[in-house]
């Protein structure tokens, strides 16, 4: 981010403002968690009537909650054009959340994530206990934490130690790579902690090869049903053999150069992608 945007950034999002947010409810109560100590309460507990109730947030951020603030980038318009400026630079798709930590507490514990992400300390100061990754490269659908996770992980990294730990003061960012296990926590018994989460959806080979196929589908041969005996009977090895001959057909008569140019396109343009 350039020097200007991100002064903008210190003047626009400030303890002020993300208390302005809590306080009035204009989160909307779907992009809001509630999280201590790695557990997750019900939406209930932060809804009345299907909607954000400030109210019940301050108290459970005063019984020592963490309170995440998502998606700001769909609520603060200074933040989508910020998310858009990164999409545009990297042609990442990108979100943006905010996390309000009592002082001294803990909201989310040991995990990894399947994008990269870049975090801003705002106010107070949180550590980062950081491990390298456990998994190369997870993605949504192949490796995410919650996927493949095994109760003996944190004993494993709590004995052997972090690899790396930082301390985050207000005005600091970290970069934090895909599948970097973190354990972040509020280093001040005195002091709350808030910190953004800008979350980069990282572009994969495999989002190119989707979109590969996604043009077969302009080719009637990919259109065409396959009937039900095909499928249970006999047929199916010989359909896959035909579908994999008409797959590379379509791949070898494609104008590579053309294709690169509407890739180009969805990347700075397409909001969601499953990395």
């Amino acid at each position: 981010m350039y020097e200007r945007e991100a002064d903008e950034l210190d003047r626009m999002i400030n303890p002020e403002s993300i208390d302005h947010y809590l306080e009035t409810g204009c989160v909307p109560a779907d992009e809001i968690a509630v999280v201590s100590n790695g557990a997750a309460l019900h939406p209930d507990r932060h809804r009345t009537a299907g909607r954000t109730d400030p109210a019940k947030l301050r108290s459970l951020y005063e019984d020592g909650h963490t309170i995440r603030l998502g998606n700001l980038q769909r609520v603060v318009p200074f933040l989508a054009d910020v998310s858009r400026g990164i999409q545009r630079e990297t042609g990442f798709s990108n979100y943006l959340h905010a996390f309000v930590t009592p002082p001294g507490r803990q909201g989310l514990r040991h995990h990894w994530d399947q994008q990269m992400a870049v975090i801003v300390q705002i106010a107070g100061i949180k550590r980062w206990q950081l491990w390298r990754p456990m998994f190369p490269s997870p993605m949504r659908a192949y490796q995410e934490s919650f996927r493949v996770w095994d109760p003996d992980f944190i004993p494993q990294w709590e004995a052997a130690g972090p690899d790396l730990e930082v301390d985050l003061w207000p005005g600091q960012s970290l970069l934090l790579p895909r599948g970097w296990v973190h354990n972040p926590h509020t280093l001040d018994a005195k002091a709350r902690s808030i910190h953004l989460t800008f979350a980069i959806r990282e572009r994969t080979p495999l989002w190119v090869a989707e979109k590969l196929v996604a043009g077969a589908i302009e080719m009637d041969i990919f259109r065409r049903v396959i009937l039900p005996g095909e499928i249970t009977g006999q047929q199916l090895p010989q359909r896959v053999r035909d579908v994999c001959r008409a797959l590379v057909e379509h791949l070898a008569g494609l104008d590579v150069d053309d294709f690169a140019r509407s890739l180009l396109r969805a990347a700075v343009s397409e909001k969601e992608y499953s990395t």
